[in-house]
């Protein structure tokens, strides 16, 4: 994959050389896609769909557009395509509009809680749970009799934490078998693998735009028309009265600037390949998983086979607490994630309190690797573990 790192300008600052290791958290920004946002408010700030003047109408059409950008990404409808503040307004949407009190909903333990709480909120709601197993990987052997009586089932396309990619296609046709509805959490997969919802087979999939190179606050939920049209909509308001979907699920003014740097994050990660960033990632974690391995007292968690996990790697290392480890990491330059990253469920299956996390992305290298594994056995020394 050709050289990115010029296009992220945070990595260029002089003030301070970043090694950028939490994108499971949050992407970093190319400069693409920062320059369509300063781009709108400089030559065509307006609201959409409301105004019969130039700057309105360039809007709209570039807001409309990305809904086309978007099903082009995920093989799908763009008048399914709903604008969200994010994957977790998206999945509130479909637990507050589709979901009716006391559904039996199955996730899974591994799950993060915006995937979790919405679910747990519902009135008289019963959740069962999947398992894992050893190698943190999802424990399909009694998935038949787990969803007698289901609803609905809510998985994750790839866990935040293990970075397990769950075979999610067989979960759906086992759920649609047995007349349930499968949502899909995509925040981990969109813009880092190839989605195709044609070939998935689910009824709603969600994701983030800032998790795939995009602006905060704006994310999507797909949904199956149908579907769609029978629900009412989640909020109420202006710019919804008398529309049909896509456009009655975004009432008031939406996130524009976010909606077109979203599409030009897209643009961005298809001019790559969604190939080749896949493979970039595989290639960074067979790397990163055999380096630390090699760190003494250092604990991986989840699939050590690169072909059923993303670029996300959580691990712990003997006698140092991952808050203390990100915090000495960072004197370094190297940012990654500490804490239990809102699945909590999971870590206490772990049987642990907290992790460290690293993830990828198309801006990461060897050398980002190489850095980390440098600092990790500085510490070591430095605190005598």
């Amino acid at each position: 994959m050709r050289k990115v790192q010029s296009d992220f300008p945070i990595l260029n600052k002089k003030s301070r050389k970043l090694v950028y290791l939490d994108s499971a958290a949050t992407s970093l920004k190319p400069k693409q896609v920062i320059k369509s946002v300063t781009d709108f408010y400089e030559n065509y700030s307006a609201n959409v769909h409301r105004g019969i003047y130039q700057e309105s109408e360039e809007a709209t059409k570039r807001y409309e557009g990305v809904r086309d950008k978007v099903a082009k990404l995920i093989n799908a409808d763009s008048s399914e395509v709903i604008f969200t503040k994010n994957a977790t307004e998206a999945i509130n949407l479909v637990a507050k509009t589709w979901v009716k009190p006391k559904s039996k909903v199955l996730l899974s333990v591994m799950e993060h809680h915006s995937n979790l709480i919405p679910w747990q909120k519902l009135l008289g709601s019963k959740l069962v749970f999947l398992d894992i197993n050893n190698n943190g990987e999802l424990d399909l052997s009694d998935l038949e009799n787990q969803l007698k009586g289901v609803s609905l089932v809510s998985v994750a396309h790839v866990s935040n934490v293990l970075g397990t990619i769950n075979p999610v296609e067989k979960i759906i046709k086992a759920a649609h078998k047995n007349g349930a509805l499968v949502l899909i959490d995509g925040a981990q997969a969109a813009g880092h693998m190839r989605v195709d919802i044609k070939k998935l087979g689910c009824d709603f999939y969600v994701f983030s735009g800032h998790k795939m190179l995009g602006p905060s606050g704006v994310g999507v939920l797909w949904m199956r028309k149908e579907i769609a049209e029978s629900l009412p909509p989640f909020l109420t308001g202006g710019g919804m009265v008398g529309q049909e979907t896509p456009h009655k699920f975004e009432a008031g003014t939406p996130n524009i600037e976010g909606v077109i740097g979203l599409g030009a994050a897209i643009d961005y990660l298809q001019n790559i390949g969604m190939d080749k960033i896949r493979e970039h990632e595989k290639t960074l974690t067979e790397y990163a998983l055999k380096k630390l391995s090699r760190v003494r007292g250092l604990t991986v968690y989840g699939p050590l086979d690169i072909n059923k996990r993303g670029g996300i790697i959580a691990f712990n290392i003997a006698n140092i607490h991952p808050h203390d480890l990100a915090s000495m990491l960072d004197n370094d330059g190297i940012a990654i994630r500490a804490g239990h990253h809102c699945a909590m469920p999971l870590h206490e299956r772990l049987g642990i309190k907290a992790s460290a996390r690293i993830s990828f992305y198309t801006y990461n290298s060897i050398k980002d690797i190489d850095k980390l594994v440098v600092s990790l056995q500085k510490i070591k020394r430095l605190l005598k573990v």
